[in-house]
């Protein structure tokens, strides 16, 4: 059965006015290293990303060279330390996380089999990006354990090394939604095949993103992508939805931050700066 067109935009979950923080999106973020190259940046940006998209609690679980400042770039995140061979699973339910995302700037500090480990221990949401994407691409064929659980947000190059794990190398250059739907299928997960008119994909329905700009290709604005996509799923939003709204507001977000900062000068920090906006109008829209 093919996947089907949707142009539907899910709406912003609504909270209730007695909520507290442990009941609207517990994020556990697994990423950052330090070494030759420091990488520090991309979870501070995926936790900032989570916080303003309505995640109550975030912890960003990194090496011990780059906890200092990881905690400084997001100080309402708190920090654990990412001892080697951790079992990453024990470290989410040890948090109360409902969702993890994993990979942004985190280097060689996690390997490939904790990533599969994580996979299949961990029943929560999961969102793939970054060098976990890449760890999963030197392992050949897997499939998510609980389907449509797991995200997977490759841009072009990430998403080659994907299929050429799973011998589907011919579909990179197919048409972009039949390629995202096929390998959704086949690791039962929705993917987000990022670039101009980003493809969502769980297999069954697919949705072409129209928000967005060429600005937007600068450093880190994935890695927000991927804290509002976990934050979404935090809230109770199936993974589909999740990654819908997430890309749209995304968009929304470049194009706020294009229309203050032109595109050339913008950052990935202005696309935070402009979150709050963006999901003000969404939450108003929602109400209507």
């Amino acid at each position: 059965m093919s996947a089907l067109p949707t142009t539907s935009i899910p709406k912003v979950p609504q909270r209730s006015a007695d909520c507290h923080k442990g009941d609207v999106g517990r994020i556990v973020v697994f990423g950052g290293s330090w070494g030759e190259v420091g990488m520090v940046g991309a979870p501070a940006l995926t936790a900032n990303a989570a916080l303003r998209s309505g995640a109550g609690l975030v912890r960003i679980v990194t090496e011990s060279g780059a906890m200092s400042a990881v905690a400084t770039l997001s100080p309402c995140a708190t920090t654990r330390l990412l001892e080697p061979a951790a079992d990453l699973a024990k470290l989410a339910v040890e948090f109360g996380a409902n969702v993890v995302a994993i990979g942004p700037g985190l280097g060689q500090s996690v390997k490939p089999d904790q990533i599969l480990s994580l996979l299949e221990t961990f029943s929560g949401g999961i969102v793939v990006d970054a060098d976990a994407l890449n760890a999963l691409a030197s392992v050949g064929e897997w499939k998510a354990r609980w389907p449509k659980n797991v995200v997977l947000t490759p841009h072009p190059g990430e998403f080659r090394r994907l299929l050429e794990g799973f011998d589907m190398a011919d579909y990179f250059d197919r048409d972009r939604q039949d390629a995202a739907n096929a390998f959704a299928v086949r690791t039962q997960t929705t993917v987000v095949l990022k670039g101009m008119g980003t493809v969502v994909s769980d297999g069954e329905q697919y949705y072409v993103n129209q928000t967005g700009n060429a600005g937007m290709a600068t450093a880190g604005t994935g890695d927000v992508l991927t804290g509002m996509i976990a934050a979404l799923m935090g809230q109770g939003m199936s993974a589909m939805d999740a990654a819908i709204l997430g890309v749209y507001a995304h968009g929304l977000a470049g194009d706020a931050a294009a229309a203050h900062q032109g595109r050339i000068s913008m950052t990935a920090n202005d696309l935070l700066d402009a979150l709050a906006e963006v999901f003000s109008d969404l939450e108003h829209e929602s109400q209507r």
